[in-house]
């Protein structure tokens, strides 16, 4: 299953922004969920040292982006139309884990919420991402 997904991260690292920051590594899935280990570097970071909070939501709107790309086998892209986000405790540089979780994804619109965990396991932001569901032609770049 790793491999498999890797071809997803790979081409997140490639051709996106973020997925060159954030160095997704595999951790689990299994249907309508995904969860990732992450990294927040020094350049994602508030003058007192913590994570900023809208790198927090970035993280977050890649992994429940990749949730939905992955499972539609790269022929559909979410564009974001509502990223509603709580910030429960701060971050700091280093490793996070990463979740998603389909709560309703119908033929024209998904709804995911991502969460972060710091490294003690404790719930640091939530995120609830809506999005249209668009067409795309990703699978035959990323198969």
């Amino acid at each position: 299953m790793a491999h498999e997904f890797d071809k997803y991260l790979d081409f997140h690292r490639e051709n996106g922004g973020t997925g060159k920051i954030y160095k997704f590594k595999f951790v689990e899935y299994k249907d309508g969920f995904l969860k990732l280990e992450g990294e927040f570097p020094a350049e994602t970071l508030n003058p007192n040292g913590s994570v900023q909070g809208g790198q927090m939501n970035s993280m977050l709107d890649d992994i429940t982006s990749l949730l939905l790309i992955y499972e539609s086998n790269g022929t559909i892209y979410p564009n974001s139309t509502n990223l509603h986000s709580l910030h429960h405790r701060p971050l700091f540089k280093g490793p996070v884990l990463a979740t998603a979780q389909v709560i309703k994804k119908g033929k024209n619109i998904a709804t995911v919420r991502g969460e972060l965990f710091n490294s003690e396991g404790k719930l640091a932001a939530t995120l609830l991402h809506t999005s249209v569901i668009m067409k795309s032609d990703f699978k035959e770049i990323i198969n």
